[in-house]
């Protein structure tokens, strides 16, 4: 690794708490080449020089470096067996359910969850835990706003019961947003919440080291209940569920024992 980058990893860690060197490093270093080079930088050491100085672009330089891509019921097989087969499950056991959604971005999963569960609940008995490492991100939750593509996956019953259409964007109801908690939260450096039926994170991990991944699937199992699930993305199966306390109740989906 440089120099200059191995300095920057240090000096942003020192100025925020993110730790950069838990990340995939050829990712992340020409994620943020290609962005200090088009703001007119020629070296990260320059880079941080100009995020001191200007606060615009560290909010900035903190949306490119968190990956913000995010759909409500993306991947929608998924939120199918969520619902018919894990959270009936979930729900006899215990209620109120604890139910997290970490790396929440801009808020489409914690509400997807909000909508899901409320199959099953009244929404005002639902209670959804969404933390983040960017608060722009979090920012854009709370206001609840979304361009129509975030919505293709969305049952059109859901659309006309939840949704407001603003000329191309689509608002979600108050009572949806009531039901979510949004907090600041860096996974990697932060403590855990315990007590968990359900944990959401999903297409976050792929973007760490192997041993920063396995330091989270602990954590993530100790923040569970007995019976809890992790609910993952489709490219983060668990290769040794078991060395965590989980075993399969189904494809990305993991319940500990």
């Amino acid at each position: 690794m440089d120099r200059d980058y191995q300095e920057f990893i240090l000096q942003v860690k020192g100025k925020t708490g993110i730790d950069l060197a838990l990340y995939k490093e050829a990712q992340m270093k020409r994620r943020l080449t290609t962005f200090y080079e088009k703001k007119g930088f020629s070296s990260f050491q320059d880079f941080f020089k100009g995020l001191n100085l200007d606060i615009d672009l560290f909010n900035e330089f903190l949306d490119r470096m968190t990956i913000n891509v995010s759909e409500f019921y993306r991947n929608k097989q998924r939120w199918d067996v969520l619902e018919n087969k894990i959270l009936p499950r979930l729900i006899k056991n215990s209620q109120p359910l604890k139910v997290w959604s970490a790396a929440s971005s801009t808020g489409e999963e914690p509400y997807t969850l909000s909508l899901v569960l409320s199959s099953y609940m009244p929404l005002s008995n639902i209670s959804v835990l969404a933390t983040d490492i960017d608060a722009n991100a979090i920012q854009k939750a709370k206001i609840g706003i979304y361009p129509k593509r975030s919505l293709q996956e969305v049952p059109m019953n859901i659309i006309e019961k939840y949704f407001k259409k603003q000329g191309d964007y689509y608002e979600i109801a108050e009572s949806v947003k009531r039901t979510v908690s949004f907090k600041k939260h860096n996974l990697l450096a932060d403590k855990f919440e315990k007590n968990f039926d359900l944990i959401v994170c999903r297409n976050v991990l792929i973007y760490f080291t192997e041993e920063a991944k396995e330091i989270l699937y602990q954590k993530f199992s100790d923040a569970l209940k007995p019976g809890g699930v992790l609910f993952v993305g489709s490219t983060e199966q668990i290769f040794n569920p078991i060395k965590y306390g989980f075993e399969i109740e189904d494809t990305f989906f993991y319940r500990k024992v």
